[in-house]
């Protein structure tokens, strides 16, 4: 019984250590910004404090949190070292970054929605539509789905049923995370309308045109990062 009231607490700490990342997320922390404390997010979350504590422990493990004795909790960065474990994100040149994330992004992912069209089951394509759907709603409610967004991505890479695409995963959930904070969501018609191309194409087994709906999806995200770039204030 002790057993498995352990694993019930371990299971809800992980489950607010999600929400309260994605509370990070939705409310626009910046790294350096403090938590609220152990009992207003319990509240938030209908937790008790030591669940919070847990899940605090948990992000805390991840990179996302530190908590400073007697000062408070606060965010160190919005991005999990296990979503970014080649440390990409520390680069502090980020328009720099983007633009060879887009480059490798264009070389890798039209290949990879190709191989998705061949190999992916009907239970991956059932689970792409479910995505695709969640990013529009969410796109059209105007609620963040940059998470979402990443989990399309990621789907179609375990499409593949390539191994080595697997490890590729979090270069691309870092892509991903990285060009939609930099484009401020500007593309979200063009996001619609391209994940939606993408999911009918590998629905249609149909390599070619799953190549290109994603080609054309790339090319819409680097030609913004390549205006961000342009429009980003010269240093004298």
């Amino acid at each position: 019984m002790s057993s498995l009231s352990n694993l019930k607490s371990k299971l809800l700490a992980e489950q607010v250590q999600e929400q309260i990342y994605q509370y990070i997320l939705d409310a626009s922390f910046q790294p350096g910004a403090k938590l609220p404390n152990e009992f207003e997010l319990g509240e938030r979350f209908g937790v008790g404090r030591s669940t919070v504590r847990e899940a605090v422990k948990l992000l805390v493990s991840r990179g996302v949190l530190e908590v400073r004795r007697g000062s408070g909790t606060y965010v160190v960065s919005t991005t999990p070292m296990d979503m970014d474990p080649l440390g990409l994100l520390a680069i502090e040149d980020k328009a720099s970054l983007a633009m060879d994330l887009a480059d490798v992004r264009i070389l890798l992912e039209p290949g990879i929605a190709e191989l998705a069209a061949l190999h992916a089951t009907e239970e991956d394509i059932q689970r792409l539509f479910c995505i695709c759907n969640a990013v529009e709603e969410k796109i059209r409610i105007g609620e963040n789905y940059i998470e979402d967004d990443i989990a399309f991505h990621t789907c179609i890479a375990r499409c593949s049923k390539n191994k080595v695409v697997e490890q590729l995963i979090p270069i691309i959930d870092t892509a991903v995370l990285m060009f939609v904070n930099i484009t401020h969501r500007k593309l979200t018609e063009e996001t619609i309308m391209t994940h939606r191309a993408v999911a009918e194409a590998i629905a249609q087994r149909d390599p070619l045109g799953a190549r290109s709906a994603m080609m054309m999806h790339m090319t819409f995200n680097r030609t913004v990062i390549k205006e961000y770039i342009k429009n980003q204030p010269k240093n004298i």
